[in-house]
């Protein structure tokens, strides 16, 4: 009688160094001197960068022996070129030994690709997951990455995941190893007052879908034994990551409309700014699925939509906003795979909500209750798509078998197909 493969009983757990709190941002000259570092590339976007602030961050530097220099080229909603571009300049005006991102995802992503670039050899390209790009692992240590999120949402600030359009493909994807993972993170809550409603939504719809899907994620114990050498930053749902993600979802409970409706509500700003935190560290262990493979084609096959509060010169769907269009029907579809964490996430979120008797109607009709109140566009129908669509779609989420390998239920492209179609419009 053959004996059956021992199950995985192992899971990890990393994340940066972490400093929360208001005024947590004057602190990054001293934070890098204690580093070592005495020249340090601030990384950030226009928009960011036409409020003084990294140029403050850079200034503070001095004080503490560091020099420092402000590249504010970062593209919302980063791509190949644009990171290319930064890599680029940094080379051309290097070197560095440390990087400090300034902004939103897209300032941090790109700081975490200058990084590997700057330390490692070969080509972006070479390091993007595959099967869009070689999937190579970075072979150098890379240099201290402080991150500085001035949205709530993102988690980058605590992942070992780069995200990037890749635009020849017409497809989003990313660089994921554990040497991504910044060295410090510094959540300054008083840095996301200025954030505009629109991005509060699309941002927090983000940190929502995090701490969601990593709570829904496979269980780090299904499968196989992994030898050392297969261990994955996502390694699936697991003691420490549910606990995260539990009381990320208890803060937005709390929080979320108030931060969007009242963005001078300084108390729902910092408690969105620890719903991010929190939802980051579990994420960033236990892994998302379905709602970010999909996202992944539907921001990178825009056609014209520009939505409040974005630069209105070019089309785009945010992030958050283009992983929450799917959610609903995504967990519709997990929901048999364990029915109970979907009720229990339902019910941290909407405390209050009529009875969970509705069974896997329950979180799809919590999530678009809470996206009609913040003005989310009601399914993939409102940013520009239509079934026709559909089959382009499908394509794109299945190239992200690094996501999917991690959902709860083994996933078909006629599973993501009719997700696809169900989210055409959701209310």
């Amino acid at each position: 009688m053959t004996q059956a493969a021992p199950r995985e009983s192992v899971f990890t757990y990393g994340a940066p160094t972490l400093k929360f709190g208001d005024g947590a941002a004057d602190e990054i000259g001293y934070d890098l001197s204690q580093l070592g570092s005495i020249r340090a590339l601030v990384v950030t976007d226009p928009g960011v960068g036409a409020t003084g602030l990294p140029h403050r961050v850079a200034e503070q530097m001095g004080r503490f022996g560091v020099e420092a220099a402000v590249y504010d080229g970062v593209r919302i909603e980063p791509t190949d070129a644009s990171m290319q571009a930064a890599i680029d300049w940094a080379r051309a005006n290097g070197p560095w030994d440390a990087f400090v991102a300034v902004g939103g995802g897209s300032s941090i992503d790109t700081a975490k690709a200058v990084n590997l670039l700057l330390t490692n050899p070969g080509e972006l390209l070479d390091y993007v997951n595959a099967p869009v790009g070689g999937g190579k692992d970075p072979v150098h240590a890379l240099h201290p990455l402080v991150a500085v999120p001035t949205t709530t949402g993102t988690g980058s600030e605590s992942t070992t995941i780069c995200v990037l359009d890749v635009l020849a493909q017409r497809v989003k994807s990313g660089i994921s190893h554990a040497r991504l993972r910044p060295t410090l993170a510094v959540v300054d809550p008083l840095l996301t007052i200025s954030q505009p409603a629109g991005v509060t939504a699309s941002a927090g719809m983000d940190i929502l879908c995090h701490a969601l899907e990593s709570y829904t994620a496979k269980p780090y114990t299904a499968g196989a034994r992994k030898q050392p050498e297969q261990r994955v930053p996502y390694c699936g749902s697991n003691p420490i990551s549910d606990m995260w993600s539990e009381r990320a979802l208890g803060l937005l409970a709390t929080s979320f409309r108030r931060a969007v409706q009242h963005g001078d509500d300084l108390d729902a700003r910092r408690d969105m700014a620890l719903a991010a935190t929190f939802a980051g560290l579990g994420f960033g262990n236990a892994g998302v699925h379905i709602p970010h493979a999909n996202a992944y084609p539907i921001a990178g096959q825009v056609r014209d939509f520009r939505p409040a509060g974005y630069p209105a010169d070019e089309a785009m769907v945010p992030h958050g906003m283009a992983v929450s269009l799917t959610a609903p029907e995504a967990f519709r579809f997990t929901y048999d795979a364990a029915p109970e964490r979907h009720l229990r996430a339902a019910r941290l979120l909407a405390p209050d909500a009529e009875s969970p008797s509705e069974g896997s109607a329950f979180l799809p009709d919590v999530l678009t209750r809470l996206m009609r109140d913040i003005d989310i566009p009601g399914g993939i129908g409102a940013v520009g798509f239509d079934k026709a669509d559909v089959d382009d779609l499908v394509d794109g989420a299945l190239k992200q078998q690094r996501l999917l390998a991690t959902a709860p239920r083994e996933v078909t492209a006629d599973d993501l197909g009719g997700i696809f179609e169900r989210s055409m419009a959701l209310y």
